[in-house]
């Protein structure tokens, strides 16, 4: 149903949501710079991470093959919330997070060698208020340590989640519904 694509993501979640549907990939590894650029909003910033690591896919495999690029970042007001860097930045995004609401935004980005086609998804997530207690025993499950925002969804962060609004698969790392429309659309144009 879906054309063999590329993937330029190194997150396990991203491999398991694609099988979810059954696409058909490889993984190509690529260096992107994740640097956030003066003046940019948090959407222009997920969205060019996506296209980068889309387009660093294809120039590595000589346009063989669709690639296809994502990147997720959380965000509370307009501060972006990365991978926690050590304990006390994990501490410091929890409370941020405690109590409140804040956006999820997936961007996917498809890569070829005649077209390319880029959409963001955002997703509102709020969390209850959280103890101290919730938020050391957390770090040390180890979880938080490579997720953006400091907390997976899928997993022991879900427990904190009260609420959500848009799409869950974005949450955890790529946008099922919008994924599916981007490689439908390439197969119609291909």
């Amino acid at each position: 149903m879906y054309p063999e694509i590329a993937l330029a993501s190194a997150s396990p979640r991203r491999r398991e949501l694609l099988q979810q549907i059954a696409v058909p990939f490889s993984l190509v590894q690529v260096d992107v710079d994740e640097s956030l650029k003066s003046d940019e909003s948090p959407g222009a910033y997920v969205t060019r991470l996506a296209r980068a690591k889309a387009q660093a896919g294809a120039d590595k495999l000589h346009f063989a093959v669709p690639v296809l690029g994502a990147d997720t970042i959380v965000v509370v007001g307009q501060h972006i919330l990365g991978k926690p860097v050590d304990e006390a930045d994990f501490n410091r995004m929890m409370q941020l997070l405690s109590g409140r609401c804040h956006q999820v935004l997936t961007a996917v980005a498809l890569i070829g060698r005649h077209s390319s086609d880029i959409c963001c998804v955002t997703t509102e997530v709020c969390f209850r208020k959280l103890s101290d207690a919730d938020i050391a025993a957390y770090w040390q499950s180890g979880e938080p340590r490579d997720k953006a925002g400091g907390y997976g969804i899928q997993g022991q962060g879900g427990r904190f989640v009260s609420h959500i609004s848009g799409s869950y698969s974005a949450v955890v790392g790529l946008p099922l519904c919008e994924t599916d429309l981007l490689l439908r659309n390439w197969q119609e144009q291909a």
